[in-house]
């Protein structure tokens, strides 16, 4: 079967694809039961988006899912949405659309293929089982003829995987190299057994954050499931909404977002929260996958020297330890991480440009940032806090 044997449908929104569809070519791993591989992707987590207004009118994030067909069959599908800004991706193509807008061209609106708000590696295209090269196939080229049609300036894939931007390269579209910090678990028995493979300087510093951490006046304690209770959301919301205004100005995601996780998603959730005196300070959540933990939101209303260290960093390699997670990914940027465990590791994305000129340009572009992304990786790698046998193993 070709990809031009497959319908492409655009939808805007999920409940007309269905919960059983979506997650057949989204999560199949998870149909008997299991964890999703990819929480991020599943439909409860991108429907929380939906209902709560994180996105749709307002949001700069128009739903316009790609849905593949076969014999009145889905048999792939990405979550597509327009986009009226750069804002929420985490790989930023703001010098894209200056230099775009500069020349006389308009770069807004643009086809994004991503999970909003979200800097973690996963599947784009989705998927069933045993349709996986003409379903990729049929999605590329489906979003690539629909900015063509639509004469929008561009489409973009974020945090894709590196098979998939193997694959997108095949079929036209230009790859990006990117970089996070991520730790990985070596087959730790605790944290104590990763400790012992830092070098000897980076372990008792980290041991004294731990200490000085833990020295806030309070307890540190970890919600997953029905321990969730909606005084949690309370609290956090607060400090979410904290970080938001600091770092993006207003915060991505709404509060109802938060009772819809309370709902559907929390037995996806791992929430580390601080109390102080009766009364919560900080906190940290997780998503949890069936390989790895990803570290999404912090917040505080209280200052306590190390204790971001402690909720986001080492209170995620302990959940990742105790539930056998090969990885941690703790989100965009920070180099910070590196000392604490966490080594570069590459994301991918992907770009299609409809004007042939700057796609060119852009294309020159890519390929200086890929080797320059390359040399910072191995530069931060032998900066890393772990032993040189212990780095030569993992690279």
């Amino acid at each position: 079967m070709s990809a031009q044997e497959v319908e492409i449908r655009v939808v805007s929104n999920l409940a007309d694809i269905g919960q059983a569809s979506w997650d057949a070519c989204a999560c199949p791993e998870a149909q008997n039961g299991a964890r999703a591989k990819d929480p991020f992707t599943t439909y409860r987590f991108l429907s929380a988006l939906e209902q709560s207004g994180s996105v749709g009118t307002g949001t700069g994030w128009q739903p316009q899912y790609l849905t593949a067909w076969v014999a009145g069959q889905v048999i792939g599908v990405a979550p597509m949405y327009v986009k009226s800004h750069s804002q929420g991706e985490y790989i930023f193509d703001h010098n894209w659309a200056h230099a775009y807008e500069r020349s006389g061209g308009r770069y807004y609106p643009k086809l994004q293929i991503a999970v909003p708000h979200t800097p973690a590696t996963g599947r784009r295209f989705l998927t069933r089982p045993g349709f996986e090269e003409t379903g990729m196939a049929a999605l590329v080229q489906g979003a690539v003829q629909l900015t063509e049609n639509n004469n929008l300036s561009s489409l973009h894939v974020t945090f894709c995987t590196e098979a998939e931007a193997e694959t997108a390269k095949q079929l036209g579209m230009m790859a990006r190299k990117s970089q996070q910090f991520h730790w990985r678990n070596e087959g730790y028995a605790d944290f104590d057994d990763f400790l012992g493979s830092l070098n000897s300087r980076k372990r008792k510093n980290i041991r004294k954050e731990r200490i000085t951490a833990r020295g806030f006046g309070g307890q540190i304690e970890t919600f997953t499931g029905d321990q969730i209770e909606p005084e949690h959301w309370d609290a956090f919301w607060q400090f979410y909404q904290d970080t938001g205004a600091r770092k993006w100005g207003t915060p991505y995601l709404t509060r109802a977002f938060f009772d819809v996780a309370q709902e559907t998603l929390r037995d996806d959730i791992a929430l580390v929260l601080a109390r102080r005196d009766g009364r919560w300070v900080a906190g940290a959540l997780n998503f949890i996958g069936a390989d790895a933990l990803y570290g999404r939101y912090w917040g505080c209303a209280e200052h306590h020297p190390c204790l971001h260290f402690e909720l986001c960093y080492y209170q995620a390699i302990d959940i990742a330890i105790a539930r056998g997670l090969s990885t941690v990914e703790a989100g965009a940027q920070g180099e910070h991480k590196l000392a604490r465990g966490y080594l570069p590791t590459p994301t991918w994305s992907l770009h299609w440009m409809r004007d042939a000129g700057f796609a060119n340009a852009v294309g020159d572009y890519l390929e200086a940032e890929r080797a320059a992304v390359d040399e910072e990786i191995e530069i931060l790698t032998d900066y890393g806090p772990f032993k040189r046998a212990q780095i030569e193993e993992q690279e």
